[in-house]
């Protein structure tokens, strides 16, 4: 286990069931310092993670009174945490979709560029659905359209590493990036900040029902969702080429 003063695991949860305190397991064995936040979750999932801090110094549950989305609930981390001295966090799904055994690697990129988000690349095994992997290539590509010279490899996997002050601000600056549009809003909007991308390729698994997994992503309406945000974001950067004096360099 390993721990830093500056970097942070940060797990957002809405009722994830049994899979919750797996998961927390899992970053706690591989990361010290480890909060996670409720957000407004009614199945009980968090029982349990009060003992566990009890015996975890590093371990810290934070609780939203009424669910407020993926993004909300990482931003009100974010600030709790650079209240108490974090610069970095790692973003961290708590269905267990993402490696816990690869916080380390991310955070030693991290920390030896830390003006860098470090941006996961998944690597899907043959239980991947298909549709949630052709239909990410959808936002991948328009995530690139809107920011030439950074480099996306993807948009939606939310298992990366974050400098907090930048996030912060770039989330304060917009009422968006809330729900489920976090991800690949966050991604491109830290491009247009100047943030270098580094990418990392990490598995990504597909939890059975039977084997706990839990997923809230509604297809008709979070679909929707990222595609208003792409239009939007389609027309920040044409904006944003608009206003660039000619002759200078993308940014």
């Amino acid at each position: 286990m390993t721990a830093s003063p500056t970097h942070l695991v940060l797990i957002p949860s809405y009722n994830t069931g049994a899979r919750l305190i797996e998961t927390v397991r899992e970053a706690t064995a591989h990361w010290s310092s480890v909060w996670v936040v409720i957000d407004g979750s009614t199945d009980g999932s968090e029982r349990g993670l009060d003992d566990a801090a009890a015996r975890l110094p590093g371990l810290r549950v934070l609780a939203l009174d009424q669910n407020r989305g993926k993004g909300a609930a990482i931003l009100h981390g974010l600030k709790l945490a650079a209240t108490a001295g974090f610069t970095h966090v790692l973003t961290m799904d708590a269905d267990g979709q993402h490696p816990a055994n690869h916080i380390g690697r991310f955070m030693a990129a991290s920390r030896a560029d830390p003006a860098a988000m470090i941006l996961g690349r998944p690597v899907f095994d043959e239980h991947a659905p298909a549709l949630r992997v052709q239909g990410r290539r959808i936002s991948n590509w328009w995530a690139n359209v809107e920011t030439p010279g950074c480099s996306i490899e993807d948009s939606l996997f939310g298992f990366r590493v974050y400098p907090i002050a930048d996030l912060v601000a770039v989330m304060d600056g917009t009422r968006w990036m809330r729900r489920f549009d976090f991800d690949p809003e966050a991604a491109v909007r830290l491009c247009w900040r100047g943030l270098r991308s580094i990418n990392l390729a990490a598995p990504v698994r597909y939890l059975r029902a039977d084997e706990g997994g839990v997923s809230h992503f509604h297809y008709g309406r979070d679909n929707l969702l990222l595609a208003w945000m792409h239009l939007r974001l389609v027309l920040g950067a044409l904006s944003r080429l608009m206003r660039r004096p000619r002759g200078s360099g993308i940014h």
